[in-house]
């Protein structure tokens, strides 16, 4: 793509390509598919009446880690309509990932509403050198997925504004951007609020094999912190070689300069970082020593611990606390009314996937009630086994159908929450790990994010870009972010084969078989 602005190179006049027709017959498809939740809702009147077939012909499995027979238990039993009825809101409450996600969100929620989570990725962008800036905007949007969507409202916009004031096309600072934030979704230094989530999904569906299976939020963490720098590494490539040069010189309408953080809200910034620090050392305290509070009380080990299983609300706190910090400095809030507020509103914004978890959990719990899942994943190991197809190209294979999946099915929760029961298992019966299937799903998941219009910020972002060329579409968005999901997916899938072959912890005591 020449400069913006000549007619041969406009979005309306350039020729499009077959992978831009296949993607928009993918678009089309896919906008047919129904609302997740409704998705839910239709899987789990399915599980039911599969399970009535299945219970009717018969079918049965050998575990084989026990050896007794496992049959097909039909949902259509008077007594099964009856535990359908009586255990609904069970299946709810106790449904592993909500409770994880909505306390995390709690902090996040804090912090964003008072303004630290934008002042902080306004802070960090502005001190760098022109030469630095596309992976540092890189760098800080797989950073921001800590705080699960903020990136894309916050990160996604600042990255053109950020190209623009260097004097680089925008379109470049914004595809940098999403291709950080959504690209590498599930990288991170930190914990984020998809850790919990994806590992209370793995846990549900490796009990279908070993009731007692623990998987922690950290399960990925060596796997995915190597994975930020290697995103950003791969982004910056990308971003310098093919999608600015193509993109040409910004010759556009639009022309402004970045705002720089106000001494005030530096000053905040300051603070913030302080309670951060002073929250970081009493989490220290409590743990470092031989018989720490937050250490295994009999074994006074740090995997498992206190620590790991309060992780989550670990979390929620490192942010709440410097947030309500932030604000009470930047003047952002004044009392505890705004503190409950903010509250309040990040739990409001929540009430979609609060819906949408209420028919996961009875689809979840269905699955496992009727003994599908079992019986789905040592069908599927048998047929694995008797293809010969294990190590790297099973992995391979699987990170494909997660990237295939991915174009259809925008949320990430959504997908694992249907493809957890039946791989987790299967996998385990060949002998992986819970937390390698999470991993392998989580780079194909991540990966294709930035190239499907059915992900719910897609449209946003092109929104975003209009601004600085109102020609601008889905093709054209797609077809700049295109050569970052095909890198992201081939470099991700090399490191992870690399890390199965060396055989490396995924994270803190989680390897990569049983």
């Amino acid at each position: 793509m020449r400069e913006t602005g000549q007619e041969e190179t406009s979005a309306n006049t350039r020729k499009i390509t077959w992978l831009e027709k296949f993607l928009a017959a993918i678009e089309e498809f896919g906008n047919k598919l129904p609302d997740p939740l409704t998705l839910f809702f239709i899987l789990a009147l399915l599980v039911i009446a599969i399970s009535a077939i299945a219970a009717s012909v018969g079918l049965s499995v050998v575990h084989p880690g026990n050896g007794k027979a496992i049959a097909a238990i039909s949902l259509l039993t008077p007594d099964s309509i009856r535990k359908i009825f009586t255990q609904a809101v069970k299946n709810f409450v106790e449904f592993p990932p909500l409770g994880t996600v909505l306390v995390a969100m709690l902090g996040v929620g804090v912090a964003e509403a008072t303004g630290l989570l934008a002042a902080l990725l306004r802070e960090v962008v502005m001190i760098t050198p022109r030469k630095l800036i596309a992976p540092t905007v890189i760098f800080a949007g797989v950073m921001a997925n800590v705080a699960s969507d903020a990136g894309y409202v916050v990160l996604v916009p600042l990255g053109a504004v950020i190209f623009l004031a260097f004097g680089r096309h925008p379109l470049a600072g914004l595809a940098a951007a999403f291709a950080g934030v959504a690209g590498g979704f599930s990288a991170n230094l930190l914990i984020s609020t998809l850790d919990p989530l994806l590992a209370g999904l793995t846990q549900t569906a490796a009990q279908l094999i070993k009731p007692e299976y623990q998987v922690n939020a950290t399960a990925n963490y060596y796997f995915m912190a190597v994975s930020t720098f290697l995103i950003t590494l791969i982004g910056w490539l990308i971003c310098e070689k093919i999608v600015e040069p193509r993109l040409g010189i910004y010759t556009g309408e639009v022309d402004i300069e970045m705002e720089e953080v106000s001494a005030r809200e530096r000053k905040a910034l300051r603070w913030a970082g302080y309670a951060f620090l002073a929250f970081v050392a009493f989490i220290l305290a409590l743990l470092i020593p031989p018989q720490g509070i937050l250490r295994d009380p009999e074994k006074f080990t740090i995997i498992p611990s206190p620590f790991i299983e309060g992780i989550v609300f670990i979390i929620a706190l490192g942010f709440l606390i410097p947030g309500i910090i932030y604000g009470k400095v930047a003047g952002t809030i004044e009392n505890d009314k705004d503190v409950a507020k903010a509250l309040g509103n990040s739990m409001s914004s929540m009430g979609y996937y609060i819906a949408l978890a209420f028919f996961a959990a009875q689809f979840i719990s269905y699955f496992a009630w009727s003994n599908l899942g079992i019986i789905v994943a040592v069908k599927g190991a048998d047929f694995l086994k008797a293809t010969g197809i294990t190590g790297p190209p099973l992995l391979i294979l699987f990170i494909l159908v997660s990237v295939l999946i991915d174009m259809f099915i925008g949320s990430a929760s959504a997908k694992w929450a249907i493809m957890a029961p039946i791989f987790v298992p299967m996998f385990m019966l060949l002998g992986y790990s819970p937390e390698l299937v999470q991993a392998a799903y989580r780079i194909g998941d991540s990966t294709t994010n930035i190239i499907t219009p059915l992900m719910p910020y897609f449209p946003v972002v092109v929104a975003f870009g209009q601004k600085y060329d109102r020609n601008l579409g889905i093709g054209t968005l797609i077809s700049l972010m295109l050569p970052y999901s095909i890198a992201f997916l081939m470099a991700w899938s090399l490191l992870f084969v690399i890390w199965f072959v060396l055989d490396l912890p995924l994270g803190p005591g989680a390897g990569m078989r049983l």
